[in-house]
């Protein structure tokens, strides 16, 4: 039988949350509780939900500013996660599915997170433009570039959770990145020295 207990929260939790710690242990005994069930995430994630999940996103925090839209918010990862972090930066979580805008929604309210709007729709519909967009886990790069390089300011920036295949993906992203003037791409590392797990994200520019 697979493990399926909930991992313990990890050291470096308190470390990344500081004083927002309670939020964010809310927020994952939720996921934890109600994550499997309403279709978020799978059994097999409960193991390691503060580490890939939680944490993964936690440590990206430090390189939001401003306005930012987290594409295909789906179950808070990372945009619930990153607005706990960061209070002073403005959350547009976009999510097409009603259940999965509902859980976010009720999530918000239950922080108390004033800093997020929760927008039931199609990153190709919201129509808004943002000072920096994320995606976690959504597709890959050649896919995503296309629905959330349109939703970036001139000059903003995107910043996209990726995992181990980062570097591959940009190399067969080229032709699409070019399209959508997307410029000055890099692959960070994040959490080496404090993390289990690290986290790549794929920083660039984006030009109108």
């Amino acid at each position: 039988m697979p493990d399926t207990s909930v991992e313990l929260e990890p050291a470096a939790a308190a470390v990344l949350f500081g004083d927002r710690i309670g939020l964010a242990r809310r927020f994952t005994a939720a996921l934890a509780q109600e994550g499997e069930l309403r279709g978020l995430i799978g059994p097999l994630e409960l193991p390691r939900i503060w580490t890939r999940h939680v944490l993964n996103s936690a440590i990206a925090a430090p390189l939001f500013h401003g306005s930012v839209a987290d594409v295909g918010s789906g179950a808070g990862l990372p945009g619930i996660v990153l607005a706990i972090s960061r209070p002073d930066v403005q959350w547009t979580l976009i999510e097409p599915m009603e259940r999965r805008t509902l859980w976010l929604n009720e999530q918000v309210d239950a922080l108390g997170l004033d800093n997020v709007t929760v927008m039931r729709a199609r990153a190709e519909d919201v129509g808004l433009e943002f000072d920096v967009v994320t995606a976690r886990a959504v597709s890959a790069l050649r896919t995503l570039v296309p629905i959330t390089a349109p939703l970036v300011k001139d000059g903003g920036e995107l910043l996209l959770l990726k995992g181990q295949n980062a570097a591959a993906e940009i190399e067969a992203a080229q032709k699409v990145l070019k399209k959508h003037k997307v410029t000055g791409v890099t692959v960070e590392l994040l959490g080496e020295g404090v993390l289990s797990e690290t986290t790549r994200v794929v920083r660039a520019r984006v030009r109108a």
